[in-house]
């Protein structure tokens, strides 16, 4: 009789061993599951672009042609060279490409480059357009772009918080010495006044942000050369625009044959701007 009742107690102690099991391997799969399901819901979206063009046919042969004005006089195969361009080495095609080209005349040198980044983000919180807007703002931090002057602080007037500025704040005066000069001394004949930024871009031209062009761009402007020892000064015009995650970058240069010649800031800029927005163009579209 004994026996009798020990058996059906083993066996209910046994089902509810079994099912205690079953249970916690049902638990141990959902929460997996869901781990799994919420990483993916948190993944950042890619970004729009995959590939990148072709970069020495990104550029059209007019525009080379106003670009490179010293290729039209050259020997029709020696044209074709200059147009077709050298491919950037690069170690991998699918993220960064890039081309340049080079035309000498007798009045001048020009140098034109196109470069382009596919920008790809391996954490998987960040997207790939963020990531790009990071690597432009790095760029764009490494221009140094003159900060544009308050004219509040040029016309001496009290600034938002009501605190004077120093132009205008009231201070003892104090009586002039009749023997000091009252007057600025003046500047000598055929001494040229000196316009524009310290760096020789006229006013109005200076490396800026530039509105428009396509996520976020901006122009750099730089001329050098003319010191001692130099050859002629040299120009650079560079434009830095962002489309979601590709990142164009152009270089545009003209150097003068003559040492005394310099190289027109408002035209080069205006050429490159030019280039920039046909670009844009191609890489939306």
């Amino acid at each position: 009789m004994q026996r009798k009742a020990y058996v059906p107690g083993l066996a209910a102690l046994l089902v509810a061993f079994v099912a205690g099991c079953t249970a916690d391997t049902a638990t141990d799969g959902s929460a997996t599951d869901s781990k799994a399901g919420g990483a993916k819901a948190s993944a950042a979206a890619p970004g729009k672009y995959r590939t990148l063009r072709e970069p020495c046919g990104s550029v059209e042969r007019s525009t080379l042609k106003d670009l490179l004005p010293g290729a039209t006089e050259l020997p029709e195969d020696q044209r074709q060279q200059v147009y077709r361009g050298t491919a950037s080495v690069t170690y991998d095609t699918d993220r960064r490409v890039g081309c340049r080209w080079k035309a000498d005349a007798p009045d001048a040198s020009h140098r034109l480059t196109v470069d382009f980044e596919r920008v790809v983000s391996y954490d998987t919180a960040v997207s790939d357009d963020d990531r790009a807007q990071e690597v432009f703002a790095k760029k764009q931090a490494a221009a140094a772009l003159p900060v544009p002057a308050d004219p509040r602080d040029e016309k001496g007037q009290e600034s938002s918080t009501g605190t004077p500025s120093p132009t205008t704040a009231t201070t003892p005066k104090t009586p002039t010495t009749p023997t000091t000069p009252t007057t600025a001394p003046s500047t000598p004949a055929g001494t040229e006044t000196p316009s524009g930024t310290a760096t020789g871009t006229p006013d109005g031209l200076e490396p800026r942000v530039l509105d428009g062009l396509g996520d976020g761009a901006f122009i750099d402007d730089v001329l050098a050369g003319a010191g001692t020892g130099s050859t002629a000064r040299h120009r650079t015009v560079s434009v830095v625009f962002r489309t979601s995650n590709v990142i164009v970058t152009i270089v545009y240069a003209e150097q003068p044959a003559l040492t005394t010649g310099v190289p027109d800031s408002k035209e080069l800029q205006e050429k490159a701007q030019s280039l920039a927005r046909k670009l844009v163009e191609q890489v939306s579209g």
